[in-house]
C-alpha cells in the first residue's frame, strides 16, 4: 500500500519543517496530487490522520490535497491534457505535469 508511504513522508516533511521553524503546531499541510499519480487522496489523508495521531505538533492538522489534472505537449507543438493519443499527429505525448506529489505549504503557529 504505497499511500501509506506518501502519507507518512507528508508527515515526516512537515514535522521537519515544523521543528526546524520552532513551531508549536502544525495547522495545515496542503499537497498538489497529480490526478495520473495513482494515489487516492481520501486514504492518504485517513493514513496521514491516523499516522499524526499521537504527536501533539500535530493535533488539530488538516491535510489538504488539492487534485492536479494532467498536463502533456506533444513534438508537434499540441500542449493539453490529452494523455494518450496527440489530437493533432497522433503521436504519445509528453507528461510534463500530473504525476507529482509535493507540499506546496504548511501552516504553523508559533508562540511568543
Amino acid at each position: 500500500m504505497h499511500e501509506y508511504s506518501i502519507a507518512y513522508d507528508l508527515y515526516t516533511t512537515a514535522r521537519k519543517a515544523a521543528i526546524e521553524h520552532k513551531a508549536d503546531r502544525v495547522n495545515k499541510v496542503c499537497v498538489e496530487v497529480g490526478k495520473i499519480a495513482m494515489v487516492n487522496p481520501e486514504q492518504v489523508a485517513f493514513l496521514f490522520d491516523t499516522i499524526k495521531e499521537d504527536d501533539p505538533l500535530f493535533t488539530k492538522t488538516l491535510l489538504e490535497c488539492n487534485e492536479i489534472p494532467p498536463q502533456t505537449t506533444c513534438i508537434c507543438g499540441y500542449e493539453g491534457d490529452e494523455i494518450f493519443v496527440c489530437p493533432r499527429c497522433g503521436a504519445l505525448p509528453e507528461m510534463v505535469k500530473g504525476r507529482e506529489i509535493v507540499v506546496t505549504n504548511i501552516v504553523i503557529e508559533v508562540d511568543d
